[in-house]
């Protein structure tokens, strides 16, 4: 007898406190439902609870215990050992990806909801992070176009009652606490507190700062069908910007990997944000269930920074540039989910009927620096390590922008079970996106300012998905599924003038693939994919003040092996081949398509760990990137790497353990990452991190 997905999705963490009757195990383990059990890793992301090997398209799930074998602090570590996935630098300030090959800062979620925010993510808090390849307009909404990071929180537990600690210092002097609470307060009701705090510095000459996170969490059982979980959730983060070293003759600037291109007093990035969220789950009936979900987010940030913008060793100098930005945001972000399950004749239904809706208001001012010697917000001047900044302010206006963005979706999904060896899996999401711009800009003759733009956008993405599953564990599957982002770009700041007038940008992603449960908690899955961008936005190769729109497309291969070989030995591999290029750039009449900027052509990543006995394990990783361009104009490029990491752990009793992680073992120079050309982030040199951990 099958497990009824209603009931399974009673279960899930994301969905609330229900899923607290699972305890506190990994997803790889199984879930214990009213005496039946799951076998196989269950996903929650398209908002119906479903087996992975179901699931027509690319997906990782990185589990807590995998989080804390690697010592990982923030999501951009965490986010290294996946395939097709290559992380940036965010201008030293932010969360930045690239997911086949679309770079984004804003395609990353909390428990199914939309954390649109820019920050650093800490990890202290969460369960397990899904990596979702591909456009998932229908779950998600807009954006998103390669792909989505979906962190699925920590949830209480009931009738248990337990504090994990965990201290850690670093090589560098970075020194880290969290505690994880699970307070046992009365039948049918629980409280889990997280905490967090780490001091940051690193193998750069002057970076430091502090981030602070707390996150309780309550739920209950209202009735024997009905469930809410209150959650709070404060992020605190002071820290240096720090965005590397310059480029020379096409290749980053070597000799100075600890050279800080900044002024310390004036790279600084403050972020602060407070998150309320509300979500109840109750059960209709045997067959059908609902949810609902409602957040609430305010956050304010401030960043300043000197940043470089060339490096000329002919005449040993240094140009820099800079500027102030000031942002704050309010999110009121809403979502409710109808599943249910019906039959019709030999068909097997699984239904999905939802409505997502939002508010988002922001507000963000930016000033240029402004040199003394040029002037200008930029200056050339002597090199010197360090450097000697001539005196500058940042009295420039350059602009403002006040906007409002309402969204309403309403989207449809059925799952259609033919016999035992076919899934359809057919649905649409519908999207209005209205968005109101204040623009006070330089670029804006006076006579015309303030300047109000609006635009509305609606667009329908349809997903369709086939599954053969010649055996309960093996699928092979095809997919296509359809994305869009609206002009206003992924922060709601490039809308211009000639924006206004320009349809969305779309992203269509078609996909075939493989995945086999070759034994319990051990996983193969290879995916073939096409993702077309139709009329992105780059800038104009003979006319760097403007910009032209061209198409892109980028094929590829995925490939992951994850799970437990023994019940001592766990592995996760996974290796990527991406071709990314422009499609349809014309120069002087020729095709002049250029490779996408920060994709690695290839990737592989390997961890793993063996446990000698139950008190000694040894761990050991690599990570291996091909050679990738810092920006579009192909002008420079980032040499090719390979980084070795290895741990130790040691289990003092049943309640203390003590682990050693070294990053970079053999002191390998290497650049991870860029913004731009002249942005380019320096890989840390050999560093070893202790962490001792306790359960009281």
């Amino acid at each position: 007898m099958k497990l009824s997905k209603i009931s399974i999705l009673t279960s899930l963490a994301i969905l609330g406190p229900v899923s607290t009757l699972a305890a506190e195990e990994q997803i790889l383990e199984p879930v214990v439902v009213t005496g039946e059990k799951v076998d196989d890793d269950i996903t929650n992301s398209f908002k119906t609870p479903e087996l992975l090997i179901n699931v027509p398209q690319s997906l990782s799930v990185i589990t807590s215990e995998q989080i804390k074998d690697q010592s990982f602090q923030g999501l951009t570590d965490v986010i290294q050992y996946t395939p097709g996935v290559s992380t940036g630098q965010g201008e030293g300030h932010r969360d930045q990806i690239t997911i086949r090959g679309q770079n984004t800062t804003s395609a990353f979620f909390i428990d199914g909801v939309r954390d649109d925010a820019q920050y650093f993510r800490p990890v202290y808090n969460i369960d397990r992070v899904e990596v979702l390849r591909g456009p998932s307009a229908l779950a998600f909404g807009r954006g998103g176009v390669g792909g989505v990071i979906n962190r699925v929180t920590k949830k209480p537990i009931y009738d248990e009652q337990f504090t994990d600690l965990s201290a850690g210092i670093d090589g560098f002097g970075s020194g880290s606490l969290s505690i994880d609470g699970n307070i046992d307060i009365g039948e049918d009701q629980g409280l889990r507190i997280n905490g967090f705090y780490e001091s940051l510095k690193n193998h750069r000459d002057v970076f430091e700062g502090d981030r602070f996170a707390f996150n309780p969490t309550f739920s209950k059982e209202l009735t024997d069908d009905t469930s809410i979980l209150v959650s709070y959730e404060h992020v605190n983060d002071d820290r240096g910007v720090d965005r590397g070293v310059p480029s020379l003759r096409g290749r980053p600037l070597s000799g100075f990997p600890d050279t800080f291109f900044g002024d310390p007093d004036i790279n600084t990035s403050t972020f602060d944000s407070n998150v309320f969220k509300v979500q109840v789950d109750h059960l209709i009936s045997s067959n059908w269930s609902v949810n609902g979900s409602l957040l609430y987010g305010d956050y304010d940030k401030t960043y300043r920074n000197l940043f470089p913008a060339g490096f000329n060793d002919v005449d040993n100098t240094v140009t820099l540039d800079g500027y102030n930005d000031v942002i704050t945001r309010e999110n009121l972000l809403g979502q409710v989910n109808l599943v249910g399950e019906l039959e019709t004749g030999a068909l097997r239904h699984t239904l999905l009927l939802g409505v997502d809706f939002g508010q988002q208001d922001s507000f963000s001012s930016r000033r240029d620096a402004n040199f003394a010697l040029s002037d200008d917000d930029q200056l050339e001047f002597a090199f010197s390590d360090p450097l000697v900044i001539p005196a500058f302010d940042f009295p420039v206006f350059n602009r403002d922008r006040v906007t409002e963005v309402a969204t309403q979706s309403f989207f449809i999904q059925d799952q259609i079970d033919i016999g035992e060896h076919f899934i359809v899996v057919a649905g649409a999401r519908y999207d209005r996106f209205d968005i109101d711009v204040v623009v006070n800009d330089l670029n804006i003759d006076i006579a015309d300012r303030p300047l109000l733009l609006s635009r509305v956008d609606e667009e329908i993405s349809p997903r369709l998905g086939l599954i053969y599953k010649p055996q309960e564990n093996i699928s092979f599957y095809a997919s296509y599924n359809k994305s869009f982002l609206p002009r206003s770009g992924e922060r709601f700041l490039t809308l211009t003038p000639n924006q206004a007038a320009l349809a969305p940008e779309e992203f269509t992603n078609k996909e075939v693939g493989f995945k086999w449960d070759i034994a319990r908690g051990f996983s193969l899955s290879t995916a073939l994919f096409e993702l077309e961008r139709d009329s992105g936005t780059t800038i104009a190769p003979n006319d760097p003040g403007n910009s032209i729109l061209i198409s892109s497309v980028t094929q590829g291969l995925e490939l992951q092996l994850n799970g437990n070989l023994t019940d001592q030995w766990s592995m996760i591999l996974g290796y990527s081949y991406l071709d990314a290029n422009e499609d349809g750039r014309i120069v002087n009449g020729a095709a002049d398509n250029r490779t996408l900027a920060q994709v690695p052509e290839n990737m592989f990543t390997v961890w793993s760990r063996y446990d000698v006995n139950n008190k000694l394990g040894f761990g050991a990783g690599l990570i291996y990137q091909s050679a990738q361009f810092a920006n579009i104009d192909n002008a420079v490029e980032l040499p090719s790497f390979t980084r070795v990491d290895a741990a130790v752990y040691y289990s003092l009793n049943k309640q203390t353990g003590i682990q050693l992680n070294i990053e970079n073992l053999f002191d390998t120079e290497y650049f991870p990452a860029a913004h731009n050309n002249n942005n380019i982030t320096t890989g840390e040199p050999i560093n070893a991190r202790v962490t001792i951990s306790r359960r009281f």
